[in-house]
């Protein structure tokens, strides 16, 4: 389990260094979900009553297709280098170069939702700061990072990977989405755990099941 442990930071911290020193990814995913956001505080009457409607769906409009920009640079670098077979050949098991890929992902993915929360305030005064959304954002960018990491290792291989990923992930993401459009709407509501009891629930099961098998098929998505 050390060894494990060892291998997977040793993967993470390597794609954290590459992002500081580029900040490709953080910067590009924050921008496309800001102009997500700046064009949907346009198209919408910003009344109280249209923003309980429409806000949790435009919250994660822009965190969904950001974060989908940020999952085609999870092995991209690799790709792109040239070192994709080098990794590979790493004395590491293949379920810690998943895992600290994950978590790279992860992180990329809560940054960016962090740096959203002004925006939302901003745009839309959105009570985005409530415990329960915090939660469940938490949670859906657990579920985004654990499917997005193993899509986007299968498409990095593929001609049109910008294509293929989105292609390959949204559906399979899509109960997660729907869970924490639900959820969010109960969260700005106000409303308590009778409510968002389910879908706090559902998003946890998604998380632990696909973290699970991704870390499991991993290994043959790697090498094929």
């Amino acid at each position: 389990m050390r060894a494990y442990w060892r291998g997977a930071l040793a993967v993470y911290r390597k794609d954290l260094l590459l992002e500081v020193r580029s900040k490709e990814a953080v910067s590009t995913v924050a921008v496309f979900s800001l102009l997500v956001v700046f064009i949907f505080s346009f198209a919408f009457d910003p009344s109280p009553r249209t923003l309980a409607l429409v806000g949790p769906g435009i919250i994660w409009v822009a965190y969904t297709f950001g974060g989908v920009l940020g999952l085609n640079r999870a092995f991209s670098h690799e790709k792109d280098k040239g070192t994709l077979e080098g990794l590979i050949l790493a004395p590491l098991g293949k379920d810690a170069i998943y895992m600290g890929k994950f978590l790279g992902t992860l992180t990329l993915m809560l940054i960016v939702e962090l740096l959203m929360l002004p925006v939302f305030l901003f745009f839309f005064d959105l009570n985005v700061l409530s415990f329960w959304f915090l939660v469940i954002a938490l949670l859906a960018a657990i579920g985004f990072a654990a499917v997005g990491t193993l899509f986007s290792a299968i498409a990095v291989n593929t001609r049109s990977r910008e294509v293929m990923l989105p292609l390959l992930f949204l559906p399979m993401a899509l109960p997660a989405v729907i869970a924490a459009v639900a959820g969010t709407e109960d969260a700005l509501a106000g409303r308590g755990w009778a409510a968002l009891g389910q879908w706090v629930q559902l998003l946890l099961a998604y998380d632990f099941i696909f973290i699970v098998l991704s870390s499991l098929t991993f290994e043959f998505v790697l090498e094929e």
